[in-house]
């Protein structure tokens, strides 16, 4: 395997510029909010490509926010040279997902304690053969009493990332060749490459999704929820990530 000893799609002026501690949306504008309304002190560390990086504090705390981009491979690259050449030992994957499950509703919360998939992304990195991959358990676990102390409803389950967009295919046809014992809670696009990422390197990583659209409802956020929905989901990553 060619590494190299440089990062090439991630540019700092210096290693110590990303935080040991990283939230991954997947827009890099999404990172660039976070950073301006929640962060204090937040500078912008890395631009290439157009996937910005910002690191400030949090109640004092160092944290790096940066976008991942959309699907497996890219969020592949960027977790992989945050972990390999920044020494990043967590990070919390913040996203949108399509519902899958009657059981969720617009707008409300997942952490993916699991997430499935039927890409070939976790063979072509290190032949592992598995659908399945596991978040960190202590950090999931500190993930569900933020939410209590936040008072967020969370759902806790298993999400299936693909390598297509859920609302541009037939996703029914995908979801009928998932195992009967896996119930699903919702469809996504970079979780299960991020886990597995973190897994390899023995990090800690951990997926929390706002639910925006779903199978079972017509229902469109507006602006203004969503906005609500997606700042909740940013405080509970941001205040767990710091514990």
């Amino acid at each position: 395997m060619f590494i190299g000893e440089e990062p090439i799609h991630i540019k700092t002026d210096k290693k110590e510029d990303i935080a040991e501690l990283v939230i991954m949306p997947g827009d890099p504008l999404r990172a660039k909010y976070i950073a301006e309304n929640f962060l204090e002190n937040a500078r912008l560390v890395t631009s290439v490509r157009n996937m910005f990086g910002f690191t400030g504090t949090y109640k004092g705390v160092k944290v790096t926010v940066m976008g991942s981009g959309m699907g497996m491979p890219s969020m592949g690259i960027y977790s992989f040279e945050l972990f390999h050449f920044y020494n990043v030992k967590r990070i919390i994957r913040i996203g949108t997902c399509g519902v899958v499950s009657p059981d969720v509703k617009i707008g409300e919360l997942i952490l993916a304690d699991k997430a499935y998939s039927e890409s070939t992304y976790a063979y072509a990195f290190n032949e592992y053969t598995k659908n399945i991959v596991e978040g960190s358990e202590r950090l999931n676990k500190i993930i569900k009493e933020t939410s209590r102390e936040l008072n967020f409803k969370l759902h806790i389950g298993t999400i299936m990332t693909t390598d297509v967009f859920g609302p541009y295919v037939d996703i029914d046809k995908i979801l009928d060749r998932v195992p009967s014992n896996i119930n699903l809670l919702a469809e996504e696009m970079e979780g299960f490459g991020l886990l597995h990422t973190a897994n390899y390197f023995s990090r800690e990583a951990a997926v929390i999704a706002t639910a925006v659209d779903s199978k079972f409802s017509n229902e469109v956020m507006s602006i203004e929820d969503r906005e609500r929905s997606l700042d909740n989901m940013i405080n509970l990553a941001l205040n767990s990530i710091i514990k």
